[in-house]
C-alpha cells in the first residue's frame, strides 16, 4: 500500500511538473511571438521566425534570443547613434574642400547617387584613378609595397585575415613601418579572423607598435547583450590618405585558405584607388574604429589627396550595416536593377535574395533585359546553397541566365548595369549582407571601368556551365524537398 501511494504521489508530481513546464513554455512562446509581431519587419521574416518558434519547443525561442534582433551592444549602439550626425557633417565639409571634383552623374546612375547622398551624405567625386586587380598574389604584394612606402598611416580592416603565404608579407610590412613611427591600425572581425587571433601574429604586430582591435567579439557571457552573428564584413585598406583598396578579397592567400573545403581556391578582386575618394574610405575606417574603441580620429588628418584628371573615374561609396541609413545598399541594388535597359550581370558567391530582389530580377528579364547571374558551382555553406537553389526555377522560368562557375569558389561581388555603371564591393546577394553585416560598396559611374570589369566577368562565364530549365527540373526529388525546407527559413539566413 505504501508503494502504491508513493507511486501515485510521484505520478502526480510528474504531471504537475509537466503542466508547469507546458505553462512556462506557453507563456514564453506567447511573449516572444508578441515581440516578433510588434517588430514589424518584412512579413516573410516574421513568419519564418514564428514558424521556427512554434516548430521547435524552447530551441526556437533560444534561436530568436540569439539571432532574432539586431543588438550591437549598449556602448557600441550608443556610439553609432551619436556619431551619425557629426560624421555626416564632416563628410559634407570634406566634399566642399574638393569643388573641382564634384561632377555630373550619368543618367542611369543618377537615382542611385541621389539616394546615397540623401541617406548617407556620401558625394560622388571625380578625379579618381582606379586599377582593377584580380590576381591574389599581385594584390597582396601591391598592398605590402604600398605599406612599405607609407609615411603617415596605414589603416586596414578585414573580415578574414588568415596567416600564411603572401598574407604574412603584409604583416611583415606593417611591423616594419610601425617600428619607424607610422600610425598602423588594424580592425579584424572576431569570428572571421579567429584563426589569426590564435596565431603568433597578433603578439608580433602589437610588439612592433601596430594597434590591433578584435571587432564584435563573441562569447557566452555576451549573448544577452549582443547578437552574436553580426559581423564586420568590410575589406578596406587606406594608406597615407593617398591609396585605398576595397573589393571582395579578404586578407588571405588562396593557396593556404580552406584547402579542405572541397571548393577550390577562392577567386576575388580588389580595386586600388587613388584620388578624392580615398579620404571617404578613410572616414569609414575611423567610423568603425570609434564605434569599437570610442577613440575619435575624425579630425586627425588634413586631407590633400592626389587628383587624376587623365583617368577621372567618378565614384561614390556606400557603407552599409545596422546603423542609421545603413539599409541604403538594398535600395541601391534594387534601383540599379530597375535602371537596366539592355544588359545586367551579377556575380556573387552567396545568393539568397529577399522577395523584392528576386522580383526585380524576374521583372528585368521579363521586360527584355539580358540578365546573367554567375554563381560558384560549389560554395562553403551547405544551408546557403540549398536556399539559393530554391530560387533557381522561378528565375530560369523568367528568362534569367544562370551560370555555375567551375574553376574555384567565385567570391567576386559585382553588379554591371548595361555599359554605364557598376557596383563592386563586399556585399553578397543575401539578407545577411543587405541587412545585418557591416559592408562597403563602391559605385563606379564610368564606362571605361565597366568595360574592364565586363571583360573579367566574361572570363568567369567562359569557365562556367550554363543552367537550363529542363536540366534543373530533372534534379532528384529529395533535393527539391531540401530546397523547399531551406526556402521556408531563407529570410533568416
Amino acid at each position: 500500500m505504501f508503494n502504491t501511494l508513493e507511486y501515485d504521489l510521484h505520478l502526480l508530481f510528474s504531471r504537475f511538473l509537466g503542466l508547469l513546464l507546458l505553462l512556462f513554455h506557453t507563456v514564453i512562446v506567447a511573449g516572444v511571438s508578441l515581440r516578433v509581431v510588434m517588430k514589424r519587419r518584412p512579413i516573410g521574416v516574421s513568419l519564418a521566425w514564428l514558424a521556427l518558434i512554434y516548430a521547435i519547443p524552447f530551441a526556437g525561442v533560444g534561436f530568436y534570443v540569439l539571432f532574432g534582433e539586431v543588438r550591437l551592444g549598449k556602448r557600441r549602439a550608443e556610439r553609432a547613434q551619436a556619431m551619425y550626425r557629426p560624421y555626416a557633417k564632416w563628410i559634407r565639409q570634406l566634399a566642399r574642400l574638393f569643388p573641382e571634383h564634384a561632377c555630373e552623374v550619368g543618367e542611369k546612375a543618377q537615382p542611385l547617387h541621389d539616394l546615397i547622398q540623401g541617406r548617407l551624405a556620401m558625394p560622388m567625386l571625380s578625379g579618381n584613378r582606379m586599377t582593377l586587380l584580380s590576381q591574389p598574389g599581385s594584390i597582396l604584394r601591391e598592398i605590402a609595397q604600398d605599406i612599405r612606402h607609407s609615411t603617415q598611416s596605414c589603416y586596414l580592416e578585414f573580415y578574414i585575415w588568415h596567416p600564411g603565404g603572401w598574407a604574412d608579407e603584409v604583416c611583415e610590412a606593417l611591423c616594419e613601418v610601425a617600428q619607424r613611427g607610422v600610425d598602423c591600425r588594424l580592425l579584424l572581425d572576431s569570428v572571421g579572423s579567429k584563426g589569426f587571433f590564435r596565431s603568433a601574429w597578433p603578439k608580433a604586430l602589437r610588439k612592433a607598435g601596430v594597434k590591433l582591435v578584435e571587432v564584435l567579439p563573441v562569447g557566452a557571457w555576451r549573448i544577452p547583450f549582443q547578437r552574436q552573428d553580426l559581423r564586420m564584413h568590410r575589406k578596406l585598406v587606406v594608406i597615407d590618405d593617398r591609396v585605398g583598396y576595397t573589393g571582395s578579397m579578404n586578407m588571405v592567400d588562396p593557396r593556404f585558405f580552406k584547402q579542405n573545403a572541397g571548393v577550390g581556391q577562392w577567386v576575388d578582386i580588389m580595386i586600388r584607388v587613388q584620388g578624392p575618394i580615398v579620404p571617404l574610405m578613410w572616414s569609414i575606417f575611423v567610423w568603425d574604429w570609434e564605434m569599437e574603441t570610442g577613440e575619435r580620429l575624425l579630425d586627425s588628418l588634413q586631407h590633400e589627396p592626389e587628383s587624376w584628371p587623365q583617368n577621372n573615374y567618378r565614384a561614390q561609396l556606400i557603407p552599409s550595416g545596422p546603423f542609421v541609413g545603413g539599409d541604403c545598399i538594398q535600395q541601391s541594388l534594387l534601383l540599379a536593377i530597375y535602371q537596366a535597359r539592355h544588359h545586367l550581370v551579377l556575380t556573387t558567391p552567396y545568393f539568397v535574395p529577399d522577395d523584392p530582389l528576386a522580383a526585380a530580377l524576374s521583372s528585368a528579364a521579363a521586360r527584355g533585359v539580358q540578365v546573367q547571374l554567375i554563381l560558384p558551382a560549389r560554395n562553403d555553406s551547405l544551408m546557403a546553397n540549398h536556399a539559393c537553389n530554391a530560387f533557381m526555377e522561378e528565375l530560369l522560368e523568367a528568362g534569367v541566365e544562370v551560370y555555375r562557375y567551375d574553376a574555384g569558389l567565385l567570391h567576386t561581388k559585382s553588379v554591371l548595369v548595361d555599359d554605364d555603371f557598376a557596383l563592386v564591393g563586399t556585399v553578397n546577394l543575401d539578407r545577411r549582407s543587405l541587412w545585418l553585416n557591416f559592408e562597403v560598396t563602391l559605385l563606379v559611374d564610368n564606362p571605361e571601368f565597366v568595360g574592364e570589369l565586363s571583360k573579367l566577368v566574361e572570363g568567369y562565364m567562359s569557365e562556367a556551365t550554363p543552367m537550363t530549365l529542363a536540366q534543373w527540373r530533372a534534379r532528384p526529388w529529395y533535393k527539391r524537398v531540401m530546397e523547399n525546407i531551406f526556402y521556408l527559413f531563407s529570410p533568416l539566413l
